[in-house]
């Protein structure tokens, strides 16, 4: 795996599924399976020609397909919503009239930052916000992996990504919502649950987690670019230890290209764990390790600031 994103060939006729592509972690994903020489299938709600409710409409699923192809890869937009069943079903049925295989899916659907009450007790949230979120981030992930699950399978050594915020270790942490603690608890259990169903087909799930994410709509909360972001840490200081998308995207590209990655078959991993595991680096160089750097300084008391975590 090379520390950046110059074009290599470690998954060369690999075929991927990215669902939730549009923007942060899932088009960050996409775009790195493309620089190793993947074929990437990207989906989500937002295109040329129409928005999403997250209301985004300058990151589109084209434009990451765009990326994942000048990468290195073929990046390959589908509209698909993934809470119909049908229109999984049809995106499935694609991948294998074209491919015939499926050897990477990437659960990164979510889309529900925007509904999240914070400092509200479950009683105090809207029950049809948080029931959407459950859907957005739990329901979809089951329908995709219900209607992708038998492609991948057909050939061993699949590997599934379930995408979630926080490690197994950090979330025995109340996650400050009822809802939102829930849609991102779950996917540890998806990947534990379906490690265990994919043992016997030589498959892997493994659920993972990127740090402290600089993705699109947190830079733009804090008013910073991707160039600029540390003029965002005087004000924030915890954003000290934030990471690019890329950075969990060669997380992903590294477990795709290790033929040895059922090994971590059932598991929570993070980006910063896997850096260390297989040397990649974030784009700057450096090595965050962000839910380290929660649970030891933010939450410990240690006496240590974000450099050492880096």
């Amino acid at each position: 795996m090379t520390n950046d994103s110059t074009h290599n060939s470690a998954l060369a006729g690999t075929i991927a599924l990215v669902a939730g592509a549009t923007r942060g972690a899932g088009r960050a994903i996409a775009v790195q399976l493309g620089a190793a020489g993947a074929t990437v299938y990207v989906t989500g709600r937002t295109t040329r020609d129409g928005v999403s409710e997250v209301g985004r409409p300058t990151e589109t699923i084209e434009e990451t397909a765009e990326l994942v192809t000048a990468a290195g890869g073929e990046g390959i937009a589908v509209p698909v919503d993934h809470l119909v069943p049908d229109r999984v079903r049809a995106l499935v049925a694609r991948i294998d009239e074209e491919h015939g295989r499926l050897d990477v899916l990437v659960n990164s659907l979510w889309g529900g930052d925007h509904l999240i009450p914070w400092g509200k007790k479950m009683w105090e949230t809207d029950l049809d916000q948080g029931l959407r979120m459950l859907e957005l981030g739990v329901r979809s992930h089951v329908i995709t992996s219900s209607c992708a699950l038998p492609l991948l399978i057909r050939n061993p050594g699949g590997l599934v990504v379930e995408m979630t915020d926080g490690t197994a270790e950090y979330n025995t942490r109340f996650r400050e919502n009822f809802y939102f603690d829930l849609a991102k608890t779950a996917p540890l259990r998806m990947a534990f649950s379906l490690g265990e169903d994919l043992k016997e087909v030589g498959g892997t799930a493994v659920a993972l987690s990127p740090g402290y994410l600089r993705s699109e709509a947190m830079l733009d909360i804090y008013g910073v670019t991707e160039e600029n972001w540390r003029d965002a840490v005087a004000e924030h200081p915890h954003f000290a230890i934030a990471e690019s998308p890329a950075y969990v995207g060669r997380a992903v590209a590294a477990l795709a290209a290790d033929p040895g990655r059922h090994r971590w078959n059932g598991r929570s991993l993070s980006s910063g764990q896997l850096a260390q595991e297989y040397g990649f680096t974030d784009t700057d160089g450096t090595r965050p390790d962000g839910w380290a750097y929660f649970i030891d300084v933010v939450h410990g008391g240690k006496d240590a600031t974000a450099d050492d975590y880096r």
